[in-house]
């Protein structure tokens, strides 16, 4: 079945990493955040997971440029997110995909928050099914803003579409400091994910590079 376009975004630092061993991830330039809602406004809805979420309580909206908030939709397996989520307030509809095995009350005090609830079967999220959903709902180009598990679990299952990196002038190493794709990853380089460079610009004093996913699968 159909899906969104879906446009993974994020900020990295020269060594590839979109927070720090101690959490921040406040790596964005001021350039590059103007850009971030500019690209919000011309989407349907934003994706994020619950990670990101709890480290960071987004509000996922349009506010450096005019245009009309996301939908925003948060994969939230196990119902962690607080119900006073700045994802939660009435400046947009929220969705939030939730497991059935999560607990009843969390799942209830989220949709007293306002956000619309869908429910899934098995152990995680199926990312196509709530792909394949999100469309029939009328949302065609999604942007992708997750930390790096959900990004793996996205491009590892082909629904990634087309990747807009900026690549700040920073390096902060640290074993355990997240990169831009997390998972299991793949066992060889010949296995990983193959992009076409579309295009290389300088925003602000980061650099811009934008890459189409060869053989994403769109149905």
């Amino acid at each position: 079945m159909a899906r969104p376009y879906v446009i993974l975004n994020a900020a990295m630092t020269l060594d590839g990493k979109i927070a720090t061993s101690s959490g921040d991830s406040k790596i964005s330039s001021e350039a590059d955040l103007t850009r971030l809602h500019r690209l919000r406004s011309r989407v349907d809805a934003v994706m994020v997971g619950a990670g990101t979420i709890l480290a960071d309580n987004p509000s996922l909206t349009v506010r450096r440029v005019k245009g009309k908030n996301p939908i925003r939709v948060v994969v939230d397996g196990m119902a962690r997110i607080p119900t006073d989520a700045r994802v939660l307030d009435q400046s947009a509809k929220t969705i939030v995909a939730v497991l059935k095995a999560a607990d009843e009350k969390k799942v209830e005090g989220l949709r007293r928050a306002g956000a619309e609830v869908l429910l899934f079967d098995g152990e995680q999220i199926n990312l196509r099914s709530l792909l394949e959903e999100l469309h029939r709902r009328g949302i065609r180009k999604l942007l992708l803003e997750g930390g790096s598990t959900l990004n793996w679990n996205m491009i590892a299952a082909g629904l990634v579409d087309e990747i807009q990196v900026t690549v700040a002038p920073r390096i902060v190493g640290g074993a355990a400091a997240k990169t831009l794709v997390g998972g299991a990853g793949f066992p060889t380089v010949k296995e990983g994910v193959k992009l076409r460079l579309s295009k290389i610009t300088k925003v602000g004093s980061d650099v811009l590079l934008i890459y189409r996913v060869t053989g994403a699968k769109r149905d």
